[in-house]
This record gives structure tokens, C-alpha cells and sequence, in this order.
């Protein structure tokens, strides 16, 4: 070969072309350099993995930079997973639900799957063990309801609904309760199937909760209004409405330890508090009046999506659909923080022994707060999808999320102070 000159030689193989350039002899400088690579079809060569070694693809640097702080994954569910919950005797099993029409149990420590619960016709979207660990309720769209017994693995109980929105465990009985779109409360004995139905206004029951006495239950409706039942009369003995109650959908409702209070949100951009005995509400929270930035009317307001109040201090946690964690002080009602996230918050989550509450969001990631001073203590991500729903073990150094991703990831919880 001529080294006086730059030769090419193309060499034709399996559609391939490659270039071989000959430099001069002299040293060249970064000028001749870079004129010699213009010359190089750096172009897509077709399967040639070999010649690929030692350079990153696209997709790898992309892998590189997606981070997963998650400790494990569980990748049974072919769908966007909708809901998670762990039994409340150990902490050591999770169900989850998700669009494939399926819950599964498994376990925390390494996602072995103890029951697959089939034979759903919509997606799952409720799934949760019962007081004692001992039965998982899964709930579908369609308002199809199984209760499944988990040492066993069998199905004990199933029944039929209108289109389910909630689905709820007594706190110390085997008794079921479900909301559903036709504005109708259900509660059942499982597995005998005893059933009582709290009927009210023709409009959805959007989001429902045992009291902890186990005696009265707080129901959410589409049009706004909140009604205390008693579980056992079968009567609302409180219904607040009207100014009173909410000027649009209830999306979530939470009680304190005792059940004396409840925490309800809305479409309409509020929270409120009601006293459980009185039926009275006794605090109302709004951000900017309940407009989201710029609106001109109500449709537009900032939508609440969960609420919570704090086990140990007298705060409640407010997420909005703008991104916004409002932390406000029970009794003077003043907002104390607000904690920015960079997308819309799905749910959140107070620890069950200390000022820290976490948010899951529809960016895919799992944030820790503490609502002693509104400052960010970790984030955890893992997940490209929206986070629909988390759950955290009760020493809180676990989270289990679930995500539209079809993954359900496992978090360990580190923190300075612990």
C-alpha cells in the first residue's frame, strides 16, 4: 500500500461498509484529525456487536442514567399496577392490584408470590388484608369482590356490585365494607355473606372509612357531601351538605387515631375537619382560596388528592394536584409549610411514630418530608412511570410502591437519624 497517499479501501459484507483510512507518515495534527474522522461513516453498522465494544450505545448511557435506588422489584403484574397494602400483623406480605385484572401476595423480603388472585373481569383496583392478616379482599372495576383465605390460598367469598370506588376492612372484625357508583354503601360478614346496604342520594360514593371504634363508618359523595353512619342502626346519624360541606367531589378522607376527627379532600381545593360526634366541621384549609395559579372558574380549582394528620404533633398533611405537600397546625389552622414537588402528588403518607410524611407523585418518585421544618429528607427513585400508590411498613424503614410502570418496587429507608 501506497503510505504517500490516503487510500480507502471499502470492504462489502453483510451490507456493511467500512473505511479504513491511511494517514501520513508524519504525525498528524488535530486539524488533519479531525478532517480524517468527517470521512468516517460513524453510521448505525448494523448488528456488528464486536466492533461496538469499548463504545456506549445510546440506550446504555440512557440505562446509566436511570437511577434505581429500589433494593428489589416485583415484575409479575403485565399492567400499570393501581394498589398496594401490606398486612398489618407482620409487615411481611404485600398484595397488589393492577390492570392486568390480578392482586397478588407475596413476599416483601425477596417477592416470592404466595397467591395469585384471578378471575377478575377489570382491572384491580382495590386489594388490602384484612384486621388480622388472615383474608386479602380484592376489588375490580367492574365491581367484581373476592375475599381469599391466605393460609389456604382459596377463594372464600365473592360477590357482585355496581362499579366499585372504595373498598374498605372493619379495624377488629372479618366484616367488608365497599362504596360503589350508585351512591350505595355495602357491608358484609365474611365468609357467611351477611349483607346490610346504606343507601343514599342517586350520586357516587367516592371514598369511605371505618371509624376506629368499629361502630361508625365516613362516607364521601360525588356531590360534595360527607355522612357519618352508624354501622350498626344502619342510619346516617350526621350528614353535613350544602355551605357545609364540599362544592364538588370528595377524593380522599382520613381519620385521626381516635376517630374524633376526619380529614376530608375535594376537587373544589379544600380540606376540611369534621368533629365525628357533632357532625360539625371545625376546620377548613384552602391554598389561595382553592384556585389553582390563573384560573377564572371552578373547574380549575387545585384539586386535594390525599390528606393525613400526624400520629404525634398536632399537623395534617394536604397534597395537591399543582405538587404542593401543605402542612398545616390543627389548632390554629395556619399553614406552617408548603413543600413544592415538581409534578401533581398521587398520595400521601404520615410514619406512624414521627413528624416525617411521604408523598408519592406522578413524576415516579417517593419523597420524605419532615413536617418540623417542611425540608425534604430523601427522595427514592426506580420507577419511569407515575407512582399510583405506596405503602410503608410500620417501623418505616420500607416503602412498597406501585406504578404505571407495571412494577411494584421495594425501598429501604435510610435515614441520618436513625
Amino acid at each position: 500500500m501506497d503510505n504517500t497517499e490516503e487510500n480507502a479501501i471499502e470492504l462489502h459484507g453483510d451490507e456493511e461498509i467500512i473505511e479504513v483510512i491511511d494517514l501520513n507518515e508524519t504525525d498528524p495534527g488535530p486539524d488533519d484529525l479531525a478532517d480524517n474522522l468527517e470521512d468516517v461513516d460513524f453510521e448505525d453498522a448494523g448488528n456488528a456487536d464486536d466492533d461496538n465494544e469499548g463504545w456506549e450505545t445510546e440506550d446504555e448511557m440512557e440505562a446509566e442514567a436511570e437511577q434505581d435506588d429500589s433494593e428489589f422489584t416485583f415484575s409479575k403484574h403485565t399492567g400499570s399496577v393501581f394498589c398496594v397494602s401490606l398486612d398489618p400483623a407482620t409487615n411481611s406480605l404485600a398484595v397488589t392490584g393492577g390492570e392486568d385484572d390480578k392482586a397478588y401476595v407475596w413476599r416483601v423480603s425477596d417477592g416470592e408470590v404466595l397467591l395469585e388472585c384471578t378471575g377478575h373481569k377489570d382491572s384491580v383496583t382495590c386489594a388490602l388484608f384484612s384486621h388480622d392478616s388472615s383474608l386479602v379482599a380484592s376489588g375490580d372495576m367492574s365491581g367484581m369482590i373476592k375475599v381469599w383465605k391466605v393460609e389456604t390460598k382459596e377463594e372464600i367469598w365473592s360477590f357482585e356490585v355496581g362499579d366499585l370506588e372504595w373498598l374498605e376492612w372493619h379495624p377488629c372484625a372479618p366484616v367488608l365494607l365497599a362504596g360503589t357508583d350508585d351512591g350505595n354503601m355495602w357491608m358484609w360478614k365474611i365468609p357467611a355473606g351477611d349483607c346490610k346496604t346504606f343507601q343514599s342520594s342517586a350520586c357516587q360514593s367516592t371514598s369511605g372509612k371505618a371509624l376506629p371504634d368499629g361502630k361508625r363508618a365516613v362516607v364521601g359523595y360525588e356531590d360534595g357531601t360527607v355522612r357519618v353512619w352508624d354501622l350498626k342502626q344502619g342510619n346516617a346519624t350526621h350528614v353535613i351538605k350544602g355551605q357545609d360541606g364540599h362544592q364538588g367531589a370528595l377524593t380522599c378522607l382520613a381519620c385521626n387515631k381516635d376517630g374524633s376527627l376526619v380529614l376530608t379532600g375535594s376537587v373544589d381545593g379544600c380540606a376540611k375537619i369534621i368533629n365525628t360526634a357533632t357532625g360539625k366541621v371545625v376546620g377548613a384549609f384552602s391554598l389561595d382560596g382553592g384556585k389553582a395559579k390563573g384560573s377564572k372558574d371552578e373547574e380549575d380549582s387545585n384539586s386535594v388528592e390525599s390528606v393525613g394528620f400526624c400520629n404525634i404533633l398536632p399537623l395534617i398533611a394536604v397534597a395537591y394536584l399543582d405538587g404542593t405537600l401543605a402542612i398545616y397546625d390543627l389548632s390554629s389552622q395556619v399553614l406552617r409549610h408548603r413543600c413544592q414537588h415538581e409534578a401533581g402528588i398521587v398520595h400521601l403518607q404520615w410514619e406512624e411514630s414521627s413528624s416525617v410524611v411521604s408523598t408519592c407523585c406522578l413524576d415516579g418518585a417517593l419523597r420524605l418530608w419532615d413536617a418540623r421544618s417542611g425540608n425534604m429528607v430523601s427522595e427514592y427513585r426506580g420507577h419511569t412511570a407515575e407512582i399510583l400508590d405506596f405503602a410503608i411498613n410500620r417501623e418505616a424503614s420500607l416503602a412498597i410502591t406501585a406504578s404505571g410502570d407495571n412494577q411494584v418496587k421495594v425501598f429501604c429507608l435510610q435515614r441520618p437519624d436513625r
